[in-house]
């Protein structure tokens, strides 16, 4: 099974009502998450668009923590068409905090339903009793013995903008995230008072309660307005209607503003820490969202073996295991700090009896033929891990690859824009010769494909994925599908295979 079967009865039994969400996804892994929330969840209302994916689903925390193919998870407040923007700021700003504040009454309910989604995780991840019924004192009447200074000085806005960073700001992202979660710490923070500054409000309004604003601001409205002064605005908005407190470290609750061209966005997250940061691999290496896409593109069943040629520090392997642990990996790599790297991360995901590591050059490994059922693997390149003379090794790493290939397996590959060049290139000379290829030598383009939830594959959506240039193949190796996405600033693709038969030129 590509994907845990959903089961109604468990996603009805942890909310009575279905909630909306929406989460975010690097570049071209939104219809891996929109297939992964139907199959897990039994999510309804999709709608992919770029870089996010929205839903409505009656799901626990213990559920929504399991889904591996997206980057933060948040519980939908408002999602409108764009602003209309116009010369006037104050005109634009007033609209802007429109989408945000409401009578405390609705940040109550909204904060209940906040509180049961997620569980009680951090400091108590909740709205204490004591901030309930000062949100609810708040909601009867409106206190008026702080000056507008003074409520305007408890807000700090934290802005979260799109890269690349601005000068006097500071980006913190790991090595290949994508462009999805680059948080920027704004300097415009600095122009509001410390914590102990001693200009506090009254006691009525300085709720234990604390928040802080992420915006995200692109298209059309960020050449009018800054996420700066939109973030400044609504945390302004927020203190005057609600009484809460500005905090930029560690708030009870964040609101994520993102307004573009598409949309206008309103959310609150619902974990601290993404869903892409795994608890379970203790150092990092190809992102674990990708890692996972391109494993259940391999339709792993229980019982089958699945070989990394190239594991790195084992991320492929890690996540396949996580999710189909009914089958047997096998991991190779001609380096022994990547292997030791491996073992370090099998250890903490305590997987030691489901994945074997093995010292080998790809180009020749000490396997028998035809021995296993999916081969994957991200082929190196970038910076850090660029492989030399790639032109030269693709065609002794293919065919071997191949050869350890049982007649039916699929081989699944990630690639830079480089490296799929020669791999199309490479197709085409060997389809040349090949069997299943036209007479003629040119043929239709092969739609690109999706996982399903039986192992399987499915046509994606109009727009998603990209098509082969040709029905040519690599002798046995027909291509079954490729994918772009996004790793940071980098772009990649992922190649699938299946091989058909047990002969063939490669």
């Amino acid at each position: 099974e590509a994907i845990p079967p959903h089961r109604p009865g468990l996603a009805k039994m942890s909310s009575a009502e279905p909630v909306r969400f929406f989460c975010t996804a690097g570049r071209g892994l939104e219809p891996f998450l929109a297939r992964e929330l139907r199959a897990r969840l039994g999510a309804t209302e999709v709608d992919c668009v770029s870089g996010k994916v929205f839903f409505r689903a009656a799901a626990g925390p213990g559920e929504l923590r399991k889904l591996r193919s997206g980057e933060r998870l948040f519980l939908l407040l408002k999602k409108h068409s764009p602003l209309p923007v116009s010369g006037n700021k104050g005109k634009m700003l007033h609209e802007i905090k429109s989408l945000v504040i409401e009578e405390p009454k609705y940040w109550l309910d909204i904060i209940s339903v906040w509180r049961k989604l997620r569980g009680h995780e951090g400091k108590t991840d909740a709205v204490s009793r004591e901030n309930t019924l000062a949100l609810k004192r708040k909601s009867k009447e409106e206190t008026k013995t702080a000056s507008k200074r003074q409520k305007t000085e408890q807000v700090r806005a934290f802005v979260s903008e799109e890269c690349p960073v601005e000068a006097g700001e500071r980006c913190v992202a790991p090595e290949r995230m994508s462009g999805q979660e680059c948080w920027i710490k704004s300097k415009t923070s600095s122009e509001l008072p410390s914590e102990g500054s001693g200009e506090n409000p009254t006691t009525d309004e300085k709720l234990s309660f604390s928040f802080r604003v992420s915006c995200r601001c692109s298209g059309a409205l960020a050449k009018i307005l800054t996420s700066q002064e939109i973030g400044r605005a609504i945390g302004i908005a927020l203190v005057k209607q609600c009484g809460w407190r500005a905090d930029l470290r560690d708030p009870d609750i964040e609101i994520f503003v993102h307004l573009n061209d598409i949309h206008s966005v309103v959310g609150i997250p619902l974990f601290r820490l993404p869903l892409a940061n795994r608890e379970y691999i203790k150092t990092a290496g190809l992102r674990s969202t990708v890692a996972w896409a391109m494993a259940s593109l391999a339709e792993i069943s229980a019982g089958a073996l699945v070989l990394d040629p190239m594991c790195g520090l084992g991320t492929i392997l890690l996540e396949a295991a996580k999710e189909w642990p009914e089958a047997c990996y096998w991991g190779a790599d001609i380096s022994d700090s990547q292997l030791e790297g491996a073992d370090g991360n099998i250890r903490t995901a305590g997987l030691m009896d489901k994945i074997e590591l093995l010292k080998a050059s790809v180009k020749a490994l000490p396997l028998p033929s035809e021995s296993f059922d999916s081969v994957i693997s991200d082929i190196p390149f970038g910076k850090k891990f660029k492989i030399t003379n790639d032109a030269q090794l693709l065609p002794d790493i293919l065919p071997e690859m191949k050869r350890v290939l049982r007649v039916g397996g699929t081989i699944v590959l990630l690639l830079s824009q480089d490296l799929r060049k020669r791999m199309d290139g490479l197709t085409e000379c060997a389809g040349s010769d090949s069997p299943e290829a036209s007479a003629d030598g040119d043929g239709e383009a092969a739609p690109a494909k999706a996982p399903s939830v039986d192992g399987n594959s499915s046509s994606l959506a109009r727009g998603v994925g990209e098509s082969f240039p040709s029905s040519r193949c690599f002798g046995s190796l027909v291509p079954d599908g490729v994918y772009a996405v996004g790793l940071g600033k980098t772009d990649a693709f992922i190649y699938k295979y299946r091989k058909v038969s047990a002969a063939g030129n490669w």
